[in-house]
């Protein structure tokens, strides 16, 4: 169970990449809560960000795909707008123990 980051290195409104042994994931901080979501669109499974650590719309209030500008609810990933509306992002187990965020498994078709 890999330990991600300190959730202090989130802060609020921001969204944070990660890449554990291959498997790449993002995380979220927003109105104080922690998503977590696999780093593949379901369109076309490319990862969704342009440059590091930007998954969100200018407003900071979707994730947003780089690619062909998909929109996605941060707080269930459910995409409603671009080409895969009504697809969703892959959400991924995660606890928080001692300020840090840990990804409980890495899910089995991803694991190397």
């Amino acid at each position: 169970m890999p330990i991600l980051c300190q959730t202090s290195d989130i802060p609020e409104g921001a969204a944070k990449g990660f890449d554990i042994d291959g498997f790449k994931c993002f995380a979220v901080h927003k109105d104080g809560a922690f998503y977590l979501y696999q780093n593949r669109c379901p369109h076309l499974g490319v990862e969704l960000e342009w440059m590091p650590d930007t998954f969100l719309d200018t407003e900071g209030e979707l994730i947003q795909c780089s690619v062909h500008g998909a929109l996605f609810n941060i707080d269930d990933g459910f995409c409603i707008g671009g080409p895969c509306a009504g697809d969703q992002l892959k959400a991924l187990p995660f606890r928080i123990a001692d300020g840090n965020l840990i990804l409980d498994a890495i899910p089995a078709a991803d694991a190397h």
